[in-house]
C-alpha cells in the first residue's frame, strides 16, 4: 500500500510544482480593464487611473465619482457616446465613436459630466471634427 501512495504522489506533486511556478494571473492595467461591452472612461492618460464602465446612458458622472475627471476613454461598444460638458446632458458636447479610444484633447480633460449613447448630438463644443462629427480625442 506504500508503494501505492508514492506512485500517486509523484504526479501530483509535480502538478503542484508547475501550478507554483506558473503564478497568478496578471491583473489587467491600462485600456485594458475596459470589458467588452462597455464604454470606459479613465481618470488619467493612456487609460491608467481611475475607470468607470458604464452600459448605458448616464446623467450625472458624480454619482460614479468621474465627473470633471475623465481624460480618456475606450468605447466597447457599437454606439456614438455622447460626452456632456454638464449633469443632465447640459453643455456642450462631443463624441467617442464605436470602438474609439484614446486620449481627450487637452481642452476636454476634466471636463465631461454626463454621457449618453446613441440619440441625437446636442450643441458641438467646437473641437476637430472626425467626418462630420465633433470628435472627443486628439
Amino acid at each position: 500500500m506504500g508503494k501505492k501512495f508514492h506512485i500517486l504522489a509523484l504526479p501530483l506533486a509535480a502538478a503542484a510544482m508547475t501550478t507554483a511556478l506558473t503564478g497568478p494571473a496578471q491583473a489587467a492595467d491600462g485600456y485594458d480593464r475596459c470589458q467588452e461591452g462597455y464604454y470606459c472612461m479613465f481618470s488619467g492618460l493612456d487609460g491608467t487611473g481611475d475607470v468607470i464602465q458604464i452600459q448605458g446612458n448616464t446623467p450625472d458622472l458624480a454619482a460614479l465619482g468621474m465627473a470633471d475627471r475623465g481624460k480618456s476613454d475606450w468605447n466597447r461598444t457599437g454606439s456614438w457616446i455622447h460626452l456632456y460638458s454638464e449633469a443632465g446632458y447640459g453643455g456642450c458636447t462631443a463624441v467617442t465613436s464605436p470602438r474609439g479610444k484614446g486620449n481627450f484633447y487637452i481642452d476636454f480633460r476634466d471636463f465631461w459630466d454626463s454621457v449618453r449613447f446613441d440619440g441625437p448630438n446636442g450643441p458641438s463644443c467646437g473641437i476637430t471634427l472626425k467626418g462630420s462629427v465633433p470628435d472627443s480625442h486628439g
